[in-house]
């Protein structure tokens, strides 16, 4: 609708429509889209949604290139989003693309191919945006008791991690208390692929997690929070595919239901029987379950081992799962910059007596 329209329906008592947002993020394993209206302060409201795995880093460790068969799946995938953004007034949009077109050689090629067959115009992200994205987007999921947490979003193509202290209050823009952060070059379809993710056995799987905390240690800022760590004012938040199938495998889920996921509490105990339990399935059990599936069940093992190295070296009671990440941030970020939060909602009037 026109803003003239929207200003004379206004006009006669009828509520503006709400902006449409949305956030886009194309990443190592998966495609995703979010299509969302702002709601209260600080919410949306989903309007829209799409995931598919396309594995567009498949094999891009070992060739530096990304490969044609997963360019074409992933190419298909946005294809479907550009359809259905091109269905509705868009407010504002960001697309994104993580690890594996900024580790590929041909990453610039793909974006330009991307363009050229759908119309839609991605942008690589730096390590550092994707980090401060994902605080974005998990930052209400942070428990408002804690003096300090380390979020993590294990992907296919890297792993980010932030630590937040919050021992001087927290703020509505939670990224201001990122004291330090990285971004380990290794994810679950990487770390699956240089060690085997279909028959891991107990000695691949220590190796592969003795990598991460490897990887961690050269880190030079992952000793900021060490007089919280472990403590009762500490806990990790973890986003990822990675983290959500193990919380539906907890509970026992026929059926993945991410209303019973995001937000789920899980103790340090849990998780330790959780992967343990995991690690000792076959591949062929990995893929019966209804929360691993055929599309997971070679990539589960990789990222229990990046969430065991994380737990190594950060010790925390407790782990609060969160079904949300990149998209929500974008969605978060573009809304809070155009103030759609400050604006009252014209409200129809009563009807006179």
């Amino acid at each position: 609708m026109a803003a003239s329209h929207q200003a004379a329906a206004a006009g006669e008592g009828e509520r503006v429509q709400p902006p449409v947002y949305a956030a886009l993020d194309l990443g190592t394993n998966n495609c995703r889209l979010l299509v969302a209206v702002p709601t209260r302060p600080g919410q949306f409201r989903v309007v829209d949604a799409f995931s598919r795995i396309v594995r567009l880093g498949e094999g891009l460790g070992r060739t530096g290139r990304l490969a044609g068969p997963a360019m074409d799946r992933a190419a298909a995938a946005l294809a479907i989003c550009a359809q259905k953004l091109s269905a509705r007034t868009v407010a504002g949009a960001r697309l994104i693309a993580t690890e594996a077109c900024r580790a590929a050689a041909n990453g610039e090629e793909f974006i330009e191919r991307v363009k050229r067959e759908t119309g839609l115009e991605l942008e690589i992200v730096s390590r550092e945006t994707e980090a401060r994205l994902a605080v974005s987007g998990c930052g209400s999921l942070v428990d408002r008791t804690a003096e300090g947490a380390v979020l993590f979003d294990i992907g296919g193509g890297s792993t980010e991690i932030a630590l937040l202290d919050l021992r001087g209050g927290s703020s509505r823009r939670l990224s201001n208390h990122i004291v330090a952060w990285t971004s380990l070059p290794v994810g679950v379809v990487s770390l699956a692929e240089s060690h085997g993710g279909r028959d891991v056995g107990p000695e691949l799987f220590e190796a592969m997690i003795e990598e991460v905390v490897e990887r961690i240690a050269r880190f030079p800022g992952r000793g900021r929070l060490d007089e919280l760590v472990g403590g009762p004012a500490f806990h990790l938040l973890g986003t990822s595919g990675t983290v959500t199938t193990l919380a539906g495998v907890h509970l026992g889920l026929e059926r993945y239901d991410r209303r019973q996921v995001d937000g789920l509490w899980l103790s340090d105990a849990e998780v330790t029987e959780l992967v343990a339990r995991i690690a000792g399935w076959s591949f062929e059990e990995r893929v019966a379950n209804p929360c691993i599936g055929s599309d997971r069940a070679d990539l589960v093992l990789a990222g229990c081992a990046i969430l065991e190295a994380i737990r190594r070296v950060w010790p925390a009671r407790t782990l609060r799962v969160a079904d949300r990440g990149l998209r929500e941030g974008l969605l978060t970020e573009m809304m809070v910059a155009d103030g759609v939060w400050r604006r009252p909602q014209p409200v129809r009037p009563k009807a006179l007596a």
